[in-house]
């Protein structure tokens, strides 16, 4: 019998999700469509940022974390794979007890595999799991903060260069291959592992300048991502992948505001930062969207009394496009980062970004996961620039959530509760 096309193609799509879904070690997250999937099951959760939690010095306070996360619901979380420090540093960083996993002497960096290095880490890893949450890890960072990107920079193109160099010198890209190789090799086998994140927010500049060669339309961030989830996907056929962008568009319909008589372009829609969010996230080896949400910082011309523009509004129209590019290319989204200085206006505004994320099918991860009682160095040390355990809290940057802010808190657990409702 002759079976319809329409049947044929059905059948193979079939054939080949149950192929895929077959291959996925146990315990690995994956996605199917728009959702993610554990084991077969559907997977929609509320996470957090923490990335703190290979700076601490004590496995009883990772220990304590992980386990007020676990009574938060929390089951994702997102930390940092990096922490790079340069030579010169390396004698207070050993003194202070600072994490580190690169020191950079040279135009090659010697890597830290002890116990103030990727032994911290691997206990993070292997504690998260413990309390049944998983890891998204970022392999380097757009900003100089903990050792980002600029420090291939300075090290092996020289000073003068711009930021986007990164992206396109091949000394610099294989320096940042063979860092990524030896994060993934590490933990390509543990379940603990959520996802792998290319760069914590890139763009075309980052402390330094962009360059003519980054500007709109050029595809300069485009190409990067596509080679390195490659890269990444040849060294880890299981475990997610996505950018860790920020989520900015490249529109060509004008998009901007008015001041002082002055029209604006918009930044987060005109390809300037480099990104192209639709375009992005079709790419085969990326395998979910991630976005952030900073509109007071963002906006700071439009964001004052009386002003007919908020916070409140523009961030449900960026989850909404958001969650509309991802239905587009069938793949889930995460609303990765977002926070808003002043306890009174995340009262009155996280209870409606959160609820559309979840209407239109977000993963949630709020900047940023706050604890306190933590008790290394009499819970009070200065870790690096202004970040610090006070009084047993954990660094707070003005937007970390607290479980004794209860409000807050119940959003984000109630939240959970949503999420783990979703599919029963």
């Amino acid at each position: 019998m002759r079976l319809p096309l329409v049947y044929l193609l059905v059948t193979l799509a079939t054939f080949t999700f149950a192929k895929k879904a077959s291959n996925v070690p146990k315990g690995f997250a994956t996605t199917q469509g728009r959702n993610f999937e554990v084991d077969g099951k559907p997977f929609a959760f509320v996470g957090a940022n923490s990335y703190w939690l290979p700076l601490l010095t004590s496995k009883e306070d990772v220990e304590a974390t992980f386990k007020e996360m676990q009574a938060g619901n929390v089951k994702v979380v997102r930390t940092w794979g990096f922490n790079a420090i340069n030579g010169s540093e390396l004698a207070g960083a050993l003194q202070s007890g600072l994490t580190y996993y690169q020191v950079w002497n040279s135009t090659e960096w010697v890597l830290n595999d002890g116990p103030q290095g990727l032994q911290r880490l691997d206990y993070v890893v292997e504690t998260a799991g413990k309390y049944g949450i998983k890891l998204i890890v970022a392999f380097t960072n757009n900003w100089v903060g903990y050792g980002g990107m600029e420090l291939y920079i300075n090290w092996i193109a020289g000073a003068g260069k711009t930021h986007d160099v990164f992206y396109t010198d091949s000394r610099i890209v294989s320096s940042y291959q063979r860092y990524v190789q030896t994060i993934v090799d590490r933990y390509k086998h543990s379940p603990n592992i959520f996802a792998w994140e290319l760069v914590n927010e890139a763009r075309c500049l980052g402390d330094l300048p962009a360059g003519p060669n980054c500007v709109p339309g050029s595809n300069t961030l485009h190409t990067w991502y596509q080679e390195q989830s490659e890269f990444v996907r040849n060294l880890d056929r299981h475990h997610m992948i996505t950018t860790g962008g920020e989520g900015q568009f490249y529109w060509k319909t004008p998009v901007g505001y008015w001041w002082n008589n002055t029209w604006i372009s918009d930044y987060n829609y005109n390809g300037q930062a480099g990104e192209d969010f639709d375009f992005d996230l079709q790419l085969e080896n990326i395998d979910f969207g991630a976005y952030h949400m900073y509109p007071q910082s963002w906006y700071p011309l439009l964001d004052f009394p009386g002003s007919n523009w908020t916070t409140k509004s523009w961030g449900l129209e960026w989850i909404q496009q958001h969650a509309d590019a991802a239905k587009k290319a069938n793949k889930p989204v995460i609303l990765e980062e977002f926070g808003l200085s002043g306890y009174d206006n995340k009262t009155d505004v996280y209870p409606e970004w959160v609820d559309l994320a979840l209407e239109t099918e977000h993963g949630v991860m709020p900047w940023q996961f706050g604890v306190n009682g933590l008790k290394e160095s009499g819970g009070n040390r200065l870790i690096k620039y202004a970040d610090a355990l006070i009084d047993g809290a954990s660094p707070d940057d003005g937007l970390a959530i607290y479980r004794n802010q209860t409000f807050l808190w119940n959003v984000f657990t109630n939240a959970a509760k949503v999420q783990a409702s979703r599919f029963s």
